[in-house]
């Protein structure tokens, strides 16, 4: 988790201009689960929304299998991850928590589709400066294959 300096989040240069990590990281970790689940089709994984509570900021989406969550870190235990993205979260904001919300993928790519879910507003991928699903591509191709 990353918080970004006043400013950026809602300017496309500046955001575009993040290094991989913190651009995957805020706001655009939908766009990398679905590059994920394009490369890896049938792998068994899924996708969970971390919803912060009501209050709270903070939104978070992984692909999940088992105990086996891919993000902007990579591969990851994912009840590590999730207690690591608390921990973090909550240093900045006391008392913050999250459910765990499963996600069907076209919500991903879909602004409409993602509004259907209480507090949930996602960009589809043109809606970066650039394109950004060929970036989680190539993101991607860092890592190995699931195991």
């Amino acid at each position: 988790m990353f918080r970004l300096p006043p400013g950026t989040k809602g300017n496309l240069v500046k955001r575009w201009a993040l290094s991989e990590r913190v651009f995957f990281a805020c706001g655009a970790c939908h766009i990398l689960a679905f590059a994920f689940l394009e490369t890896y089709p049938g792998r068994g994984f899924e996708v969970v929304w971390m919803r912060p509570a009501t209050g709270y900021t903070g939104n978070h989406i992984v692909v999940v299998r088992d105990d086996l969550a891919f993000d902007y870190h990579g591969y990851s235990y994912w009840p590590a991850l999730f207690t690591h993205t608390e921990a973090k979260a909550r240093r900045w904001r006391p008392g913050w928590t999250a459910d765990l919300i499963p996600l069907p993928k076209p919500v991903l790519v879909s602004e409409v589709r993602s509004r259907l879910y209480d507090g949930l507003w996602l960009r589809e991928s043109g809606q970066f400066l650039h394109d950004a699903l060929p970036r989680a591509h190539a993101f991607l191709k860092r890592f190995p294959a699931p195991p």
